[in-house]
């Protein structure tokens, strides 16, 4: 896992009082917003555990909808999110929910864009301003927002995850972190690449036209997102 030093917890790296509930919570809301990949017209947020008990005295709201709209959690705007989101828009519902055995900082991201898609993503604020994802779109997943990351939802064939490492060999794209994740041997699964090098869109495209591959996520590192 990433180190984290003092100064991405205090002062002005952060705006708000917990690196839990409000620095981890806008990065939460910076991969949410990468993976829906479009304007959004709607998010509701789960909240689960202490996410759910506390958003509003510690700010988890205004983190929440911050990295939603892109900002960074040093952002001096993100006091004022909920009205900015307003503004441009969006519609937003928190609702205190249950999450089963998940951390105490959780969120359920369901999102809506404006093309009328629907997206889901679950995460978790894990500890000076530190995050992990665990679901994207119903697939158990694991990463950390932390490096360029692959979502491939893909069938449980021979050959499907030696062709995606192929191409990322012919690119010379290094491969840091990588799991495979599925429900029932030979159906659906999703394997996940967290990489070293920015993904460029031929890359993308190339594995893509993999038969066995039904879609692929393309999610930059949080804070170098534009």
């Amino acid at each position: 896992m990433k180190s984290v030093g003092v100064f991405d917890i205090l002062g002005p790296i952060m705006v708000g009082p917990s690196s839990s509930h409000t620095a981890g919570a806008a990065r939460l809301g910076k991969v949410a917003r990468s993976v829906a990949n479009g304007p959004l017209k709607s998010v509701k947020f789960l909240l689960h555990g202490s996410f759910g008990k506390t958003y509003k005295g510690h700010g988890t709201d205004r983190a929440l909808v911050a990295g939603i709209l892109g900002m960074e959690p040093s952002d001096i705007r993100l006091r004022e999110s909920l009205e900015i989101a307003k503004r441009e828009g969006l519609e937003f519902e928190f609702i205190e929910t249950d999450l089963g055995d998940a951390h105490p900082n959780t969120v359920k991201f369901i999102m809506e864009t404006k093309k009328g898609n629907y997206c889901e993503v679950i995460g978790s604020s894990i500890g000076g301003g530190s995050i992990q994802i665990t679901e994207v779109n119903g697939n158990k997943v694991e990463f950390t927002g932390d490096y360029p990351t692959l979502i491939i939802s893909h069938q449980d064939v021979p050959g499907a995850v030696s062709n995606v490492t192929s191409i990322l060999y012919k690119e010379h794209i290094n491969i840091a972190f990588m799991k495979v994740f599925r429900k029932q041997r030979g159906k659906g699964a999703t394997m996940v690449f967290e990489v070293d090098n920015r993904l460029n869109d031929d890359v993308i495209d190339e594995i893509k036209g993999i038969d066995s591959i039904s879609r692929v996520i393309r999610i930059n590192p949080v804070k170098e997102e534009e």
